[in-house]
């Protein structure tokens, strides 16, 4: 019996009339899934009690588990084998499902031997389980001679893979537990009483064809790698994580759902979410996960966590910068929360991440590097791999050497409810640290973005009824603005948006995979021209972040992000058809975070819609609940300055709803939706109050709109319009 159970059986179970209505409001918030609704109506089940559910908002590090409400320490690998098996318990009950013992009973049933240029190919269908009712195809290729020779396990839509490894000596094995061909439906008909997801499925089926092939006598079973990509790549990390013989795997672009926590890489960094990942594949992964949706920091357990309980075994997680369904920034805390496990075997150079250009595409050389890998840990060749980082992450480290003009104990507590101080600008410009001399330049055109580089980074325009100008702007940015297709050569000047995205690191200002329509293209349409540019560490600039703090070790990745929202408001002042004194900023998330500091320090914009804003530092204590200002510093390193007042945020010289209170009387429009994990309603409405407090103070009620729609956090379409129908009735200054 999995572990998970004592823990389910310790917590308070609420009245199933609160459970009711907690499944209710998600229904009211998220889009129908039949199968959801199917599964939901056979079951019974409701929501867990979330209130008794321990919340973790940062990335959960798998040695230090809070378990009954209480830190834990793991530091020795038997003590990390019991972890091991409570986290495998875990992800079985909220996200994969369960799945039977090994079957002890395969029968091999050889369809077809040839042999062709030396090679014998071999087909072969495999029988097991109860009545022997489950069965997998599986395809060998067997290099000639007498072996042993090691294993390259892959899916059958990988088979081009497999030729790359016959060649570099390795017996290929192919198998049907792919979308091309999948004969993992006959599991559930062999064990019904199992609930296991149909990619765990097609993870444990890997384990099967070990079982055959530990009978073939050319197979070294001990050097032995499974491989997939995408959602193969999923699966693959499945199969490793429930059958310890998988002696090494490579998770190839596995994307949300596969090596990437669902905390980091989901619809507020507009990224593949919980909620359609669960909606448009429902049989990926258990139902039972999709009750999460806007609560990720609820999740017991995460998906990074398939990686460290892959350890000590080789693992390669191979992630292209522009993956659409990828997210650079939360692989890498999957690396760095998972290493530590490794270095409990002292085989920390068993993990590393492969960096490619590019998007979800691989081709000859990633599989080659991918065989480097195993013929570097099987003992086949000499391969480098080097431990490689392309954010900022070591907070204390930046410590040691950044130069700060403010230490927390000598600075007064700031009270809740003090008027704005007329010295917010200095304050706010000394947290962003020194910044390094800035000139300014008109708007250019050398170096805008080619057509393919636009289309990788997802912001195609033909069909949508927009026209895109581009430009260059600032310290060399590309910017581009959308409009309605012929509004360029219009004589009447138009209202105009600055638009501020969240952090995705893939496509910068662009939502990634499977996101719905882009919130750019969404207020052009509405009739305003939308200035857009990727975020430092996003899009094109993803690798512009990786030695900002070697460059600039006194200044900020933030302060860096509103020094280009400044020139990009110079750039928009350039621009003979926007309406200079129509300007808005719209900020989401990240973005929102950004907008603030830079309506502390420009005063040219004529209102802002933050969407999701965060809370003030002052109340975003709880770094459980929130991830609290650590998100900031720490976590992201946007703001590092920030981080010496964890624990002190009453000490930080300015707050965020301090420097809304000082925007007014101008407009500002705030959507806070009813579940926003990040800003708890409670704290949020505090902060509200104290800046209606500043706008009634300036008889300027009529310009500060708060919209909370029964919404989580995500800025689909429907949040788009909630926006722009506010802004719509402040555009003209109210």
């Amino acid at each position: 019996m999995f572990v998970f159970l004592t823990t389910l059986l310790s917590m308070t179970i609420p009245a199933a009339s609160v459970r009711e209505a907690t499944l209710e409001e998600l229904l009211g918030m998220i889009p129908e899934s039949a199968p959801f609704t199917e599964w939901l109506e056979s079951t019974g089940e409701l929501p867990p009690d979330f209130s008794a559910l321990p919340s973790h908002a940062p990335v959960q590090r798998p040695l230090s588990p809070i378990i009954d409400g209480k830190q834990v320490t793991i530091d020795t690998v038997a003590s990390w084998r019991q972890e091991r098996q409570r986290l495998l318990g875990e992800l079985h009950h909220w996200i994969l499902g369960s799945v039977p013992p090994a079957p002890t009973n395969l029968i091999a049933e050889v369809l077809d031997e040839q042999t062709i240029d030396g090679v014998r190919i071999r087909e072969v269908q495999l029988r097991f389980g109860p009545g022997h009712k489950a069965r997998l195809w599986v395809q060998l290729y067997i290099p000639e001679g007498p072996g042993p020779f090691p294993i390259f396990m892959t899916q059958d839509n990988h088979r081009g893979w497999a030729q790359i490894a016959l060649r570099r000596g390795y017996i290929a094995c192919v198998y049907a537990g792919s979308d091309s061909r999948d004969d993992t439906d006959t599991f559930t008909e062999a064990w019904p009483e199992h609930d296991w997801s149909r990619l765990l499925r097609r993870g444990w089926a890997a384990g099967r064809c070990l079982d055959y092939l530990a009978t073939v006598p050319e197979a070294d079973i001990t050097k032995n790698v499974l491989t997939g990509h995408s959602r193969n790549g999923k699966a693959s990390l499945m199969g490793a994580a429930v059958d310890e013989r998988i002696a090494a795997v490579i998770s190839s672009s596995s994307g949300t759902g596969g090596a990437l926590p669902s905390r980091y890489a989901g619809e507020t960094e507009f990224k593949e979410g919980i909620e359609h990942i669960t909606r448009r594949f429902p049989e990926w992964f258990h139902p039972r996960w999709r009750f999460f949706i806007g609560r990720e920091h609820k999740v017991p357990v995460d998906l990074h966590h398939l990686t460290a309980l892959c350890a000590p075994r080789p693992c390669l997680l191979s992630i292209a910068h522009n993956d659409n369904v990828e997210h650079t920034w939360a692989m890498q805390h999957t690396y760095l929360a998972a290493k530590p496990v490794y270095g409990l075997y002292e085989a920390e150079d068993n993990l590393r991440i492969l960096w490619r250009a590019g998007g979800h595409e691989t081709w000859t050389e990633v599989i080659e590097r991918y065989l480097d890998w195993s013929d570097l840990h099987f003992g086949r060749g000499r391969f480098e791999f080097d431990e490689t980082f392309i954010y900022p992450w070591d907070w204390p480290g930046w410590r040691q050497t950044a130069r700060l003009p403010f230490e927390p104990d000598n600075l007064p507590e700031r009270m809740r409810g003090a008027p704005p101080e007329p010295a917010l600008a200095t304050k706010v410009n000394q947290m962003l640290g020194k910044a390094p001399p800035r000139g300014r330049v008109p708007n250019m055109t050398y170096g805008i973005l080619r057509e393919r580089l636009q289309t990788l980074y997802g912001r195609r325009i033909a069909g949508t009824g927009l026209e895109r100008h581009e430009l260059v702007f600032g310290e060399y940015i590309n910017g581009d603005v959308y409009l309605p297709q012929g509004s360029r050569d219009s004589d009447e000047k138009m209202p105009a948006i600055l638009y501020l995205p969240p952090f995705c690191a893939p496509r910068g200002y662009s939502a990634a995979y499977r996101r719905g329509e882009h919130a750019y293209r969404t207020m052009a349409r509405a009739g305003y021209a939308v200035f857009c540019f990727d975020p430092i560490g996003s899009g094109r600039r993803v690798d512009e972040a990786a030695l900002f703090y070697d460059r600039h070790p006194n200044w900020s990745l933030l302060g860096k992000m509103v020094r280009d929202a400044k020139a990009a408001l110079d750039a928009m002042h350039e621009l003979p058809y926007i309406d200079t004194d129509r300007i808005w900023v719209v900020g989401y998330g990240t973005g929102a975070f950004t907008a603030i500091h830079l309506m502390a320090l420009d005063a040219r914009p004529t209102g802002y819609g933050l969407v999701c804003p965060p809370l003030p530092f002052r109340l975003d204590t709880d770094i459980l609940e929130t991830g609290g200002i650590e998100r900031w510093a720490q976590e992201s390193m946007l703001l590092p300055q920030l981080g010496v007042f964890s624990g002190k945020e009453a000490h930080v010289p300015y707050d965020l709803d301090e420097i809304l209170a000082a925007h007014a009387p101008k407009p500002l429009v705030l959507v806070t939706p009813a579940l926003d994990r990040f800003a708890p309603k409670d704290k949020a409405d505090l902060a509200f109050a104290y800046v209606a407090d500043s706008y009634a103070a300036s008889e300027a009620e009529a310009r500060l709109l708060r919209v909370s729609p029964a919404k989580y956090n995500h800025f689909d379409v429907g949040m788009q319009r909630v926006l722009l129908d506010e802004m719509n009735r402040l555009k003209e200054g109210g």
